[in-house]
């Protein structure tokens, strides 16, 4: 199975999101990614629910909803309303975080937990067999075009191995500094999702760039 790439709608042109969640559709992309940012957790503020909502619309593909947010349990309802079919959240805002994944899946997700380069996989131990996926920060988040941090590929294996024994299918998804010159080494190291934002956007054919980024070769490439 092929691994999943999921561009990231905060690089998107806002002034033409119709046009652009159009060609994530059209294209060999997986998901959408959403991040959510609130100026708390994270030093940015990006879209709520009108946005979402509107990606929703027009999206036909399900959306990866990455909530970079303070208090994620007050709005878990609200997101999988407004569309999300994963929900994602951080390690570090949630103090309750078994009773926060409950609450992602019985709202009808998907449920993820995100750790920040900082946090070590050890901390996911006892719950990881809950999951369904895990978010590798790969750059401080909170803005996009950051440099990748090497550490990565360590931490992917070792959350690899730790899931080999309770929960072999979980995803281990990547976000930050993603892009052809790394993605073969990623999967290789057990990554088995991709955000891609300034990658794709930035690039002279977006939907060249995410069928490049699906069907990369591991192995052949070089840091």
């Amino acid at each position: 199975m092929k691994h999943l790439i999921a561009p990231s709608i905060l690089s998107a042109d806002f002034a033409n999101l119709q046009r652009d969640t159009e060609m994530i559709n059209a294209s060999e992309a997986d998901w959408f990614h959403v991040d959510v940012m609130d100026g708390v957790f994270v030093p940015n503020i990006s879209f709520g629910f009108p946005v979402m909502e509107a990606i929703k619309k027009h999206a036909t593909k399900p959306l990866d909803v990455h909530l970079m947010i303070v208090n994620p349990d007050a709005y878990i309802e609200r997101f999988a309303q407004a569309g999300a079919e994963v929900i994602t959240v951080h390690y570090e805002t949630c103090v309750h975080l078994h009773r926060t994944v409950q609450a992602i899946k019985a709202a009808g997700c998907k449920a993820g937990v995100a750790i920040n380069p900082h946090t070590p996989v050890s901390v996911l131990t006892d719950i990881l067999v809950d999951l369904d996926l895990v978010l590798i920060m790969s750059v401080n988040p909170g803005f996009g075009g950051q440099r990748f941090i090497h550490n990565t590929y360590r931490k992917i294996s070792a959350l690899k191995a730790m899931a080999m024994t309770v929960h072999p299918n979980l995803i281990i998804e990547v976000d930050g500094g993603v892009g052809l010159q790394n993605i073969g080494l990623l999967v290789e190291a057990g990554a088995t999702a991709f955000v891609a934002g300034s990658a794709v956007f930035a690039a002279e054919s977006p939907s060249k760039m995410i069928s490049d980024l699906k069907n990369v070769s591991t192995g052949t490439v070089n840091l």
